[in-house]
């Protein structure tokens, strides 16, 4: 196995550099490593990486989840909260309508073949979209409006809702007695109670932060060892209550961020680190399981089946972004997200074929051929779209991101001493501020990261005697000047 990670860091790190040299996004590479190294083609990954491929791509899409609940801003969430509800659930079901009128035709597929073929293709894939969104807003693009939040979270809803409706298909197609009702119920039940047991650990894991001084990498590792639980939950309460675990992964980092926004930037920016090995994990394994030759047989008839469900399921995220404000371009481009295909192909293209589905064979080979297709496209197509199209606001609160990691100052309870009288501070304050800096175009605001310093003496009281505050920006003098941070 050992071997194995190799050949995914080194060949997926290469990957990744040479496809943004040729301005593409750098995950299409990775896919690409994926496949010629997987099982189909050279076989270069060992048979125990591939045993536990599914186990390393949860982590990986933990990680990345994480990181977007530490992006999710709740006014941001009710500016978007229709738009998101709308393209969670319209745009699937007409893909799988497409699907259900062309399928049998092209692929000589009964309509409840077709069915479950279309709940397949029907999911969005957040392992592709929301790197690339949160890689917008890491730079503030879209803040304006929104955009890459409101795709953010419609794509984490969306999987829920196609899974089960994928589940409520192959149950009807094996004869099982359907409980529809309690079935379509369960997605509501499910996002709810996902959020909930998100909500709980996460404020927990906040006021436990607040209390003891714990380092930015230790908070971190607890976090994720959280929400692996939270998966872990889900899995053991599937039979009796349905839980989207991974909606309550990224409300781990939405209250953390409601709570303590400075606490929230500093792991955000560890788990970011984090993210470079994750998703070279999470892309190379999920092009290790696309079986080349079955995407070949799917042959022309399967390009146009899922060429004919797409159209449809443009039309569904055309309409469900009207009325949100936005103009036809940033329209286009949330067309243009919802496209993705992989990680929900690849965890339930094979099902239809093992439960004894008679068009399964074709069924996985439409979900395999999804995934070369319109994961690249989709990917390619978001980042060339994204940078004309999505707006910045003036004053993004993303700016202060780029600022931080330029400045390195330090966190809230850490320790500095002065290095003119040696005296040792304590930092017990820090805030977004916006300063007015002159230009010879007039005053222009500029973001400044605002930290207050306390000097502890015997018997005195957190923040009580001596307290100093300073500014810190871009262009003003560097923290770095006056102070050196101690070790914890």
């Amino acid at each position: 196995m050992a071997f194995s990670l190799a050949v995914i860091i080194v060949l997926g790190l290469a990957a990744d550099y040479l496809f943004r040299q040729i301005k593409l996004p750098g995950l299409v590479g990775m896919l690409i490593v994926g496949i010629l190294a997987g099982p189909y083609v050279f076989n270069l990954l060992d048979p125990a990486m591939m045993a536990v491929s599914a186990d390393f791509r949860k982590l990986a899409l933990i990680v990345i989840l994480l990181r977007a609940g530490f992006e999710l801003r709740r006014d941001t969430l009710h500016r978007t909260a229709r738009p998101a509800l709308l393209l969670s659930a319209v745009p699937a079901l007409l893909e799988i309508a497409g699907v259900i009128i062309i399928a049998p035709t092209l692929l000589d597929l009964t309509w409840m073949e077709a069915a479950i073929l279309g709940s397949i293709l029907g999911a969005v894939s957040p392992a592709v979209v929301v790197p690339l969104m949160i890689n917008f807003m890491d730079r503030g693009k879209g803040d304006k409006k929104g955009i890459p939040t409101l795709i953010l979270a419609a794509s984490s809803i969306d999987d829920v809702f196609v899974i089960v409706i994928f589940t409520i298909l192959l149950g009807m197609y094996g004869g099982q007695q359907i409980n529809l009702a309690w079935q379509l119920g369960s997605i509501p039940i499910s996002i709810v109670l996902g959020i909930i047991i998100g909500l709980i650990p996460g404020y927990i894991l906040y006021k436990l932060f607040l209390r003891y001084e714990l380092a930015p990498p230790r908070k971190t590792i607890l976090i994720m060892g959280v929400a692996i639980v939270l998966t872990w939950i889900e899995d053991l309460a599937h039979r009796f209550l349905p839980i989207a675990s991974l909606l309550g992964v990224m409300a781990i980092g939405f209250i953390i961020l409601e709570k303590e926004e400075a606490m929230a930037h500093i792991i955000s920016q560890k788990l970011k680190k984090l993210w470079v090995f994750a998703e070279l994990l999470l892309f190379v394994l999920v092009g290790a399981q696309v079986n080349i030759q079955v995407a070949w047989d799917a042959g022309l008839a399967g390009l146009a089946v899922i060429a004919f469900g797409l159209v449809w399921r443009s039309v569904g995220s055309y309409l469900s972004v009207l009325g949100a404000g936005l103009n036809w371009k940033e329209k286009l481009f949330c067309v243009v997200s919802y496209i993705p295909k992989a990680t929900v192909q690849a965890a339930i293209g094979a099902i239809p074929l093992e439960a004894g589905v008679a068009g399964g064979e074709v069924i996985l080979a439409i979900a395999v051929l999804s995934i070369l297709v319109t994961a690249p496209i989709g990917a390619i197509g978001i980042m060339l779209m994204g940078e004309p199209i999505l707006e910045e606001e003036e004053k993004s609160i993303y700016r202060f991101k780029p600022l931080r990691d330029m400045l390195q100052l330090p966190r809230v309870g850490q320790r500095v001493r002065n290095k003119q009288d040696g005296t040792v501070w304590k930092v017990i304050e820090e805030k977004e501020i916006w300063l007015e800096e002159q230009t010879v175009d007039g005053p222009q605001p500029i973001p400044a990261i605002y930290l207050r310093f306390w000097k502890p003496q015997e018997g005195q009281r957190l923040g009580t005697g001596k307290t100093i505050r300073s500014n810190y920006t871009a262009t003003g003098p560097s923290f770095h000047d006056y102070w050196e941070i101690m070790p914890d």
